[in-house]
């Protein structure tokens, strides 16, 4: 049994976190970790003996993280009995769509790059040509998180190849640039995101930009759990967003984005289709449709605590489900 606040707790708890986060002091660094943003590697330089030392200099403080809404809202505080890092979650059953877990989740809470699932869905949806070419602009630089990207300025791939980058390495100026380019322009396609949601029945979801780089991008586990359930009915979306690598052409260099999830490479996971989000106000982020023990699930995990800890999140739930006896229905949990 798993003990969760009420719905019109979490939701008081949610909005009055992210707006203590939206009013936060603290300001966002190009140092905020960002799911699409590579480490950026510093070359050592030989010391020349004929020079004068340098004077040394003091460090500057370490600036604490900005804590996530989960946090703030304390739904990290929630027990539940697989001890889940995740401050929200939901398990439920892709074909007879019966909760076998949940914890806080009507929860409203930023969600990262769970994001470019809907920017992803939309642009296959609107059937565009995906061998025409888009060019990279200033536009398309994050000037939220201020994130760095393998893709500069005046890149030009097709929108195939953008959205490949977008749902598999989370590239954000891939997202972005497709958002910008689509028929109406980004604002129009930003409208779209928030209509889609409404027709889907994702009653609590609110998009402002394509990327997710915005905590104003905010949704719950019971939306996303639609939204998945959405997604995976378009083949290519499955095929890219489980993809574990791709090349593509930058000038005159070859260079090759990786999936940001390990999982998809794993022999003891079957996943139909995922996405992975981080941003801190947002936590660490994963949603995927699997199938464990002759069931297909879809699971979703909200601001979990660690940079590992939505993939255990994810290994306590499909070790929970094997546990069970194939005959027998999983055991509810209390939902509120």
């Amino acid at each position: 049994m798993i003990r969760t606040i009420s719905l019109a707790s979490q939701r008081l708890l949610a909005s009055t976190a992210l707006a203590a986060l939206l009013l936060s002091p603290f300001a966002a660094t190009a140092g905020d970790a960002v799911e699409a943003a590579p480490p950026v590697a510093h070359k050592k330089t030989a010391h020349k003996a004929a020079k004068p030392k340098a004077k040394l200099t003091k460090k500057r403080p370490a600036v604490a993280a900005k804590p996530s809404a989960g946090h703030v809202a304390g739904l990290h505080n929630t027990h539940d009995s697989l001890v889940l890092k995740s401050s929200a979650a939901l398990v439920i059953d892709q074909d007879t769509h019966e909760v076998l877990y949940g914890k806080n989740q009507e929860a409203v809470l930023p969600i990262a790059s769970l994001t470019k699932l809907m920017t992803g869905l939309l642009v296959t949806e609107a059937m565009l040509p995906m061998g025409e070419n888009i060019t990279i602009t200033q536009d398309d630089v994050d000037t939220e998180k201020g994130s760095s990207s393998r893709l500069k300025v005046g890149t030009t791939l097709t929108r195939g190849e953008l959205l490949h980058l977008a749902l598999m390495s989370s590239e954000n100026r891939a997202a972005h640039a497709l958002g910008r380019t689509y028929p109406g322009g980004l604002e129009g396609f930003v409208a779209l995101m928030n209509n889609k949601a409404k027709v889907l029945g994702m009653q609590s979801t609110h998009y402002v930009e394509p990327t997710g780089l915005s905590s104003r991008n905010q949704s719950s586990a019971t939306d996303l759990a639609i939204l998945v359930g959405t997604a995976y009915g378009e083949p290519s979306m499955r095929e890219l967003t489980t993809s574990p690598d791709f090349q593509v052409e930058v000038g005159n260099r070859t260079v090759q984005f990786n999936t940001t999830n390990r999982l998809v490479k794993s022999p003891n996971w079957d996943i139909g289709l995922q996405k992975t989000g981080y941003i801190s106000e947002a936590g660490r982020c994963l949603v995927m449709q699997t199938k464990i023990a002759g069931r297909k699930l879809i699971m979703v995990f909200l601001d979990s605590a660690g940079k590992f800890t939505r993939l255990a999140d994810a290994e306590r739930v499909r070790r929970w489900v094997e546990a069970k006896p194939a005959q027998l229905p999983l055991a509810k949990p209390v939902i509120s």
